[in-house]
């Protein structure tokens, strides 16, 4: 029956990706199709809703005349969108006319049986989504995994935020690289390893910060008698102080980022957001965190169409075929950020590796089309800049930001001006 059905399909992330480069072609601004995408899923929830939350429910305001125009003209490529986000569903109302979805005859054409359908395929029948996820199957001696909510909204499509390490320990520190982030009104950040990250953390500050104060003390012991004799203790010094970060925190974090990822990729598999389009975003081991989820992705027949974009920043992950093999599951793009500079991902993972083509130090040479590599050394100077800079970076990667959100509502969101 159609709850049954509606419960088998979703948005598919490769639909998105067709109906964004859709309305780039006919020069259509995406800000307005995301809009399109809020109305379409308040309305079908507004059908859902129990006597009860209709009463306490305030009105919304109506669009301004300008979006409401922009609406007018999308309805072919917005019917289309329509149909792919209810999984065929309100292919009814369509049939219609697109006005149903945005006037009072949505109430006549759309069920509440059917949009609850349409609900709990899209955003999980639990209705929990991703804060309700829970290790099932743990994978290896994984300690922690859970998601948190970085941006509350409901959309029909959604980001998911992994940073590399921490220095406070907090859970408020896996927040604070992606504060400026808005890919999506409804962003997600993963909770993972804390105790393991800090700990790495505090070996990667003490790291930079020693070799910033060597560097200086060798810089002046230059211009004495000394100079042959500093020069030739400089790099068993540095190579002792990696020593440290290699032996415990680094190695450790390094595996547990390969479970972490297999358990997101069980998380996305078993549809635990819904069925819709996902993006994923990392850092350092956060990065690794996305690879290894997309190879395990792999693996499995009905793992595409789930991923829309991924961006990975100063990825601790060799270059090999792999790559080719796992953009095939992206619907969109995997941009790979890296920086010729970063000299303690360079000195770190080359110690434990035999692999000299590191995918945070080099692009990513990739025959699928699909990879596209950004040097971010202009910004970037070392390792511990990715969490330093994180807004300049997701500018630069052309990625949302806070502030372009801003930026974007004030020049589509305005009044038109009247002659």
């Amino acid at each position: 029956d159609l709850t049954t059905l509606g419960l088998h399909l979703g948005y598919d992330a490769r639909i998105r990706v067709l109906v964004k480069e859709l309305t780039s072609t006919l020069f259509i601004p995406w800000f307005y199709m995301e809009s399109f995408e809020s109305n379409l899923v308040q309305v079908i929830a507004k059908y859902c809703e129990s006597e009860e939350a209709k009463k306490n429910r305030l009105q919304r305001k109506a669009s301004d005349k300008k979006t409401r125009y922009w609406l007018m003209g999308l309805a072919t490529v917005g019917g289309g969108i329509a149909v792919a986000v209810t999984g065929g569903l309100a292919a009814p109302l369509i049939a219609a006319g697109t006005g149903a979805f945005l006037g009072t005859a949505s109430a006549t054409a759309l069920s509440s049986t059917v949009g609850l359908a349409i609900i709990s395929s899209l955003f999980g029948a639990a209705g929990a989504g991703l804060t309700g996820y829970r290790m099932s199957r743990r994978y290896g001696d994984l300690e922690q995994f859970k998601f948190a909510i970085l941006t509350n909204g409901q959309e029909p499509h959604l980001t998911i935020s992994v940073t590399g390490w921490l220095i406070n320990g907090s859970e408020a520190d896996f927040h604070k690289p992606w504060s400026t982030l808005y890919n999506s009104k409804e962003q997600y950040t993963l909770i993972w390893e804390t105790d393991y990250l800090n700990e790495l953390g505090s070996c990667l500050t003490k790291l930079f910060y020693s070799t910033l104060i060597s560097e200086a003390s060798i810089e002046v012991l230059k211009q004495t008698a000394l100079a042959g004799v500093m020069a030739a203790a400089a790099l068993p010094a540095i190579i002792l102080k990696v020593g440290s970060v290699i032996d415990n925190p680094w190695s450790v974090c390094c595996s547990r980022a390969v479970l972490a990822g297999k358990q997101l990729a069980d998380a996305l598999l078993t549809r635990k957001a819904g069925k819709r389009p996902v993006t994923l975003i990392g850092f350092s081991l956060g990065a690794r965190v996305i690879y290894y989820c997309l190879d395990e992705m792999s693996n499995h027949k009905d793992c595409k169409g789930i991923i829309e974009n991924v961006i990975l920043l100063g990825t601790p992950v060799t270059i090999s075929k792999k790559w080719d093999e796992i953009s095939e599951l992206v619907a969109g793009k995997i941009i790979n950020g890296y920086c010729r500079n970063d000299w303690i991902l360079h000195v770190i993972y080359r110690a434990t590796s035999t692999s000299l083509a590191i995918a945070g130090l080099s692009p990513v040479e990739s025959t699928s089309g699909k990879i596209i590599n950004i040097d971010l050394s202009e910004h970037v100077s070392g390792h511990l800049d990715y969490a330093a800079k994180m807004e300049l970076i997701l500018q630069t990667v052309n990625i949302r930001t806070v502030k372009h959100y801003h930026e974007e509502m004030v020049k589509y969101g305005e009044e038109p001006q009247e002659n």
